[in-house]
């Protein structure tokens, strides 16, 4: 068997694994959530309404069956990108026209992005405007969310095709170490991107207001020198313009961090129960959850892109995923593009380990709000978010085990009731 064989079968087989894990995933949480739909569960007897319960079952059913439609159209779509060669083709299409080189190649990389982006654009209006509408979530107009693919689509190419651009010349230019000085371009990329973020990129999708409750300002100000945090501003985001969601988050690096409050999470949620999520979300920064992970992306990378440049190489790479390569040119934009197709078939099966991580995260951040806040407050804003954002109280363990980046509210609680 040639190694082109031999790596399209692990590649298939790896797809059609996960794909059965992942339907089985979902039957188990429909079913699960389905069989506890008629009751609340009796820790949550006293806060939450039977009908809240039953809207927020009815709502992750919902979109555990549209999960399962978005998986069965990406894999038709991987497939067709890959084995049954509409890469290959769009490939030859390019070099018949621009001929090789760079031009080329970024014209791959874009057009692959906007084929892919026009073939999804369907689920993405329907979940927008049906699944979201229909439970209440959704608030945007059409115009406004054709506005947001205008200015993401051009913020895409401004930003991306220049860092592209680097990334193929270091394949090109930069000799057999080019993989650690593209991933030493895409790290100072990102930092970068933490750093502007805050102030030049989210105001053209949001306005962000200073935060004008002087009571709870003092407050926030208060909890954040106690725990010795410095921020540049306390804000408001206008988030109800696009969704009844509500959220709290820090963003920004350095001198630029901010902390950013959708206006939905202050019209829930009193002071007290305010500066609890805060807490929260202070006790990542304690317990240096954020450069944790920051340092775990960058060890990732480094050696996602160690094993591209070894991939990139070889030619059973290419022909495996169903790319006939033209191994005497630059195969640069093939082999990111096959990279970035191949790679979530693999590293399914172990997203488990990245989970279950962030709960623990997200327990020790609990643990470090019950110690600076209320910790009855912090319980009453999780239950208020988990009713108003419809977040089910019944999930499958199994489910959560594997899916959840956050604990389910009952371990949550428990685990605060113990503090």
């Amino acid at each position: 068997m040639s190694y082109a064989l031999g790596f399209t079968c692990a590649f298939a087989a790896a797809l059609l694994a996960g794909l059965a894990v992942k339907f089985w995933l979902a039957t188990r949480q429909i079913r699960h959530v389905a069989r506890h739909r008629d009751a609340v569960p009796a820790v949550f007897a006293q806060t939450m309404t039977l009908s809240g319960h039953q809207k927020a079952a009815d709502y992750t059913i919902a979109k555990v069956r549209f999960g399962l439609l978005e998986m069965a159209w990406g894999a038709a779509l991987l497939l067709a990108w890959t084995l049954l060669g509409g890469l290959d083709l769009l490939n030859k299409v390019l070099l018949a026209w621009m001929g090789g080189g760079m031009a080329q190649q970024l014209a791959l990389l874009a057009a692959f992005a906007l084929i892919g982006g026009l073939l999804d654009l369907p689920f993405t209006l329907w979940q927008t405007f049906r699944l979201e509408e229909r439970f209440g979530f959704n608030k945007m107009t059409f115009k406004l969310w054709l506005g947001d693919a205008v200015k993401g689509t051009l913020l895409g190419a401004v930003i991306g095709l220049p860092i592209a651009a680097l990334i193929l010349w270091l394949m090109g230019a930069a000799g057999t170490l080019w993989w650690f000085w593209a991933w030493a371009a895409w790290m100072g990329f990102n930092l970068l991107l933490m750093l502007v973020y805050p102030s030049f990129i989210a105001p053209l999708f949001n306005k962000f207001k200073p935060l004008d409750d002087a009571g709870l300002k003092a407050r926030v100000t208060a909890l954040m020198q106690r725990c010795g945090f410095a921020a540049k501003g306390l804000f408001v985001m206008d988030g109800s313009r696009r969704s009844a969601h509500a959220n709290a988050y820090f963003t920004g690096f350095g001198a630029s961090k901010r902390v950013v409050f959708y206006d939905t999470l202050l019209r829930q949620l009193n002071a007290g129960e305010v500066e609890a999520v805060l807490a929260h979300e202070l006790g990542h920064f304690k317990h240096r959850h954020i450069v944790k992970r920051m340092v775990a992306m960058f060890a990732l990378s480094l050696a996602g892109f160690a094993l591209l440049g070894w991939v990139s190489g070889q030619s059973w790479f290419y022909a495996g995923l169903g790319v006939q390569p033209n191994m005497a040119a630059p195969n640069n934009a093939l082999a990111l593009l096959l990279f970035m197709l191949a790679v979530p078939v693999f590293s399914f099966f172990v997203a488990p380990l990245s989970a279950r991580m962030s709960r623990k995260h997200e327990f020790e951040a609990d643990a470090y709000a019950v110690a600076q806040t209320s910790g009855a407050d912090l319980a009453a804003a999780l239950l208020k978010l988990y009713q108003d954002n419809a977040s089910t109280l019944t999930p499958d363990p199994v489910f959560v085990k594997f899916y959840y980046s956050h604990p389910p509210a009952s371990e949550r609680l428990a685990r605060m009731g113990a503090a």
